[in-house]
């Protein structure tokens, strides 16, 4: 990581969300609350459709950097605003796009800031992960 610098983008992608995604999540985690997979549920609590868990666009965005890091166990620290829901569409789903730029570099971390977008929105604010750097 010595090579590293300020700005630089270290990962990126698109990952494809579908209702059958957030059903799959739903079983995973045990979080079965309706507004993340019934359309009335979700407008009748006043919600613009249904919406993806937070947490799994929490997972989706920090797991883009470990094919970078090589191994997830050198994530020190990692946390997030959620700012925006992400509405996952029936027929078209939703696609989030993640951005991984070094943000800061320490001794002991880099910093790596994660831009977490769906269409033009900023999904996630401050978006931030500490990961161990490599051994010299």
């Amino acid at each position: 990581m010595s090579e590293l610098i300020v700005g630089d983008v270290v990962a990126q992608r698109d990952v494809h969300l579908t209702r059958e995604s957030l059903v799959r999540y739903a079983g995973a985690s045990g979080d079965f609350n309706p507004i993340h997979y019934r359309d009335d549920i979700a407008a009748e609590v006043g919600l613009p459709g249904v919406l993806a868990h937070g947490m799994l666009t929490m997972g989706l965005a920090v797991e883009t950097i470990v094919p970078w890091l090589g191994d997830s166990g050198r994530i020190l620290e990692y946390g997030v605003r959620f700012t925006r829901p992400v509405v996952v569409d029936a027929e078209e789903g939703a696609t989030l796009m993640v951005v991984a730029k070094v943000g800061a570099i320490a001794d002991d971390a880099v910093r790596i800031d994660l831009t977490v977008t769906h269409g033009e929105v900023t999904v996630l604010g401050k978006a931030q992960v500490r990961v161990r750097p490599l051994a010299a």
